[in-house]
C-alpha cells in the first residue's frame, strides 16, 4: 500500500486547452508512436503492476474508456546502488513483466506515465549523488519505455532529506529540457492548509532552481478529512501557497495544481465514495486545475465479505461499489464518456469496525519485520502495521506506519 502512494512538461504555463491537446512522436523500441493528449496523463490513476492483484489493465480499459495508467512505483534497488528498480526489487533493465502490461495497454490506444518514490522505501533522489546522476537514472525508465509523461512522488521519508529534495527537483528540471514535451506533476502530502512545511520548502525548492512542472498535485487523505468538502477547502488553500509561492494569480495557480485521492477507505479511516470523488471533480473541472487522480486501481474494487470492510486494503475499496466505478471518474477528468453499465451500488453505511481485543498482542521487537496487517502493541495499545516496516516505534503519528487499535 502506498501511503500507500505516494509524476515535465515543457511548457512553463499549461491552460486547460493546451492540456488537453499536447502530443508528442516519440521512436523507441518499446513500441510507443504517438502520445495521448496531456488531459489523459493528468487523469491517470495509479497502478501498481507487481503487486496488490495486479488487476487486468486491458479489462479495466474496455469497462470505463480508460486510456492512460500511472504506474508505481520507481525506487532506488533495496540493496543500494543509483539505478531504477520497480519497488526496490526488480530491476528496470530486465524488466519484462511490466513492459508487457505496457504494451497491453498500448496496443488498447492507451499509454502510461511512471511514478517515482511514494511512500517508504529508498528513493534514487536519496541514493544517488547528485541531480545529474538522478537524472541519468531515471532517464532509463524514460528510454525503456518511451514514455510522455511521468511522475515525482515526493513523500515520506524523501521530502524530509533536504539533499534529496534537490536532487529529484534538480533532475525533473534536466529530465524537462532533454525529453521536449515530456509530462511531469510533482505530488506530495496534503494537509487541512493545503501542505506541511516540507511540502512548502520543496515548493520552494522548485522556486529556487527555476523548475515548473505541468503541477503540483496534492493529496487531501490521512491527514483527519472527513469528506469531499475537507478536501476541496484544502485544495483552495493549495492554491493560495502556489500563488504566494510562485507569484501567480488564482487562475495560473488552479492552471498548476492537482488532486490526488484515495478511493475508498483511507489509510487511517477516513472514507471517501463515489459522491465525493464526484464532488472533488466538479470542483477540478470548474476551477480548470490540471490533474485529477488517486490511489490506486488495484482498490477500485469490493472487498469481499472476508476482506472486512472495515479495514484498509490494498486491493479493494472497503466501501460499496462496482468493479473500477472511480476510474470512470478520471474518464470523465479527461474529457470521455465512461460506458453505461451497471448502475453505481446505493452506498452503505460506513462499516464499523471490529472494536479491538482488550488482550494485548505480542510485544512490539524493533528487530521484527512487520509487513501490512501484522499486530503487536506497545505502551499499553495494540497496534496495526499499515505498510512494511522494521525498528519504527509504533506511534500515533498520521505519516507514520503504525494504526492504534485501542487500549489493551
Amino acid at each position: 500500500m502506498r501511503r500507500l502512494r505516494a509524476c515535465l512538461g515543457a511548457a512553463a504555463a499549461v491552460s486547460l486547452a493546451a492540456v488537453g491537446t499536447t502530443a508528442l512522436v516519440a521512436g523507441s523500441a518499446s513500441g510507443a508512436t504517438t502520445a495521448l493528449g496531456n488531459r489523459w496523463y493528468a487523469a491517470a490513476p495509479y497502478l501498481m503492476p507487481l503487486d496488490n492483484d495486479p488487476p487486468d489493465a486491458g479489462a479495466i480499459m474496455d469497462a470505463t474508456g480508460l486510456k492512460a495508467f500511472q504506474l508505481a512505483f520507481i525506487l532506488a534497488p533495496n540493496g543500494g546502488g543509483c539505478t531504477p528498480t520497480w519497488d526496490g526489487t526488480a530491476a528496470v533493465s530486465s524488466d519484462t513483466a511490466v513492459q508487457s502490461v505496457i504494451n497491453t495497454i498500448r496496443a488498447k490506444g492507451g499509454d502510461v506515465s511512471v511514478s517515482i518514490g511514494g511512500y517508504g522505501g529508498t528513493k534514487l533522489g536519496q541514493a544517488c549523488s547528485d541531480p545529474a546522476t538522478t537524472a541519468a537514472a531515471y532517464q532509463q525508465v524514460i528510454t525503456k519505455y518511451g514514455l510522455h509523461a511521468i511522475d515525482f512522488d515526493l513523500e515520506e521519508p524523501e521530502y524530509e532529506n533536504t539533499a534529496a529534495v534537490r536532487n529529484e527537483i534538480g533532475a525533473a528540471k534536466i529530465l524537462q529540457q532533454n525529453n521536449p514535451g515530456l509530462y511531469v506533476s510533482v505530488t506530495t502530502a496534503g494537509t487541512a492548509d493545503g501542505t506541511g512545511w516540507f511540502g512548502k520548502q520543496m515548493l520552494l525548492e522548485a522556486k529556487a532552481q527555476g523548475f515548473t512542472p505541468n503541477n503540483f498535485s496534492i493529496m487531501p487523505f490521512d491527514g483527519g478529512f472527513n469528506g469531499a468538502a475537507a478536501q476541496t477547502g484544502a485544495l483552495a488553500n493549495f492554491n493560495t501557497i502556489l500563488q504566494s509561492t510562485f507569484g501567480w494569480d488564482q487562475a495560473t495557480a488552479y492552471a498548476h495544481e492537482g488532486f490526488s485521492g484515495m478511493n475508498g477507505r483511507s489509510d487511517t479511516g477516513e472514507y471517501f465514495p463515489q459522491a465525493d470523488f464526484q464532488t472533488v471533480l466538479d470542483f477540478a473541472t470548474s476551477h480548470k486545475m490540471d490533474r485529477f487522480t488517486f490511489w490506486s486501481l488495484n482498490r477500485d474494487r469490493q472487498c469481499s465479505p472476508a476482506d472486512n470492510g472495515g479495514r484498509t486494503s490494498g486491493t479493494c475499496s472497503s466501501v460499496a461499489q462496482n468493479s473500477w466505478d472511480f476510474a470512470k471518474y478520471s474518464v470523465k477528468f479527461a474529457g470521455a464518456t465512461p460506458p453505461t453499465g451497471t448502475p453505481t451500488p446505493t452506498p452503505t453505511p460506513t462499516p464499523t469496525p471490529t472494536p479491538p481485543s482488550s488482550a494485548c498482542k505480542t510485544a512490539w521487537n524493533p528487530a521484527t519485520v512487520y509487513t501490512a496487517g501484522n499486530e503487536a502493541s506497545y505502551n499499553n495499545h495494540n497496534w496495526k502495521a499499515k505498510w512494511w516496516t522494521q525498528n519504527e516505534a509504533p506511534t500515533g503519528a498520521e505519516w507514520g506506519p503504525w494504526q492504534d487499535e485501542g487500549t489493551c
